[in-house]
């Protein structure tokens, strides 16, 4: 694996339940993943425990990421549960500093909610 890119510090959260196969099985390479982006923040949240935390936001794939850079969240969406495929994105929102945050506005009230929890 290459090293990390770390022009801007990000924030990782990967949105599962506990009743999802997937997630159990993503959770131990996720992280992995944490382990070798120690510059990035990581948070592992179950929907169904923190359901009142995470509405509005609609959360129906698994395993769920939401990506942040300091001005907000820059990805939101379901995806493979794939080491490499996380790494690559993690590499690519890293190496992109000043990128385009997301215009959903309850997906940004999500990342504020979560980044200020994990402070």
């Amino acid at each position: 694996m290459t090293s990390p890119a770390s022009h801007s510090p990000l924030f990782v959260a990967c949105l599962c339940a506990q009743w999802c196969g997937s997630c159990r099985d993503y959770r131990s390479t996720f992280d992995e993943v944490a382990d070798a982006f120690p510059a990035m923040r990581f948070v592992w949240v179950d929907i169904e425990d923190e359901a009142d935390f995470v509405d509005p936001v609609e959360v129906e794939n698994f395993p769920t990421l939401l990506i942040a850079s300091p001005d907000g969240a820059r990805f939101f969406g379901p995806m493979l549960p794939h080491k490499e495929t996380l790494v690559r994105l993690l590499q690519v929102q890293a190496d992109t500093a000043g990128a385009a945050v997301l215009v959903d506005a309850d997906v940004q009230a999500l990342t504020k909610r979560l980044q200020a929890r994990e402070a």
